[in-house]
């Protein structure tokens, strides 16, 4: 990295901590990018190059929340979904699901609610948070599928349902409903929701051993 992308990367980190403050401090709709260049001592044009516009913001501080220096098309590059998505044991896969989704939503959950108190008045908004969910939707929609080419899935459960269900009960606003709302901890939510999964998605232990004639 040379001194000029070196000084890049400050200036956009700079920039992104400063909105992330503005947005929670001020909210979105009354933070300008003015404000967001005097907080972070960046100049105006410079913000604007970088970003684009308060949208642009937004955006990059929940790609940056969720998926770090990773591409969000591209699920399989992730730490540890390989192995998830490889495992032979489908509690183990729902289990460490749950536990990438608490580390995945939690760390993102404030900027999130912000995407979403946006989007009900601001068209724009409102076409990145679809675009998010199908970001999601695709992203999730892997386990199901691995989980249904293994046959692991309960008995007359199609792969779409499944899908379905996880997608809800993984989703941001249940998690923002449970620790945000009515105080579960992050580790609560995750035993949670790894406990609801297997029940919802895999045969019971009953049904398994009469299927393995016990």
């Amino acid at each position: 990295m040379n001194a000029g992308q070196a000084r890049t990367r400050l200036a956009r980190a700079a920039v992104l901590d400063a909105a992330r403050e503005l947005f929670l401090a001020r909210g979105y709709a009354t933070t300008t990018m003015d404000a967001v260049s005097e907080r972070s001592g960046v100049p105006a044009a410079t913000v604007y190059r970088l970003f684009a516009s308060k949208l642009g913001l937004l955006k990059a501080l929940l790609d940056r929340a969720l998926f770090g220096d990773n591409d969000p098309a591209d699920i399989t590059s992730f730490p540890h979904v390989p192995q998830l998505l490889a495992d032979p044991d489908p509690c183990r896969q729902l289990t460490a699901f749950a536990g990438i989704a608490r580390a995945m939503i939690g760390q993102a959950t404030s900027i999130y609610q912000i995407l979403v108190g946006a989007a009900a008045s601001e068209p724009q908004a409102a076409g990145l948070l679809a675009e998010y969910t199908r970001t999601r939707d695709r992203g999730q929609g892997r386990l199901p599928q691995a989980l249904a080419a293994r046959g692991a899935l309960r008995p007359g459960l199609p792969e779409r349902e499944a899908a379905d269900i996880l997608h809800a009960l993984a989703s941001p606003e249940v998690y923002h409903l449970l620790v945000t709302v009515r105080g579960w901890s992050p580790d609560r939510y995750e035993r949670w929701l790894a406990g609801t999964l297997i029940s919802q998605l895999l045969p019971s232990r009953e049904g398994q051993k009469r299927d393995e004639g016990e």
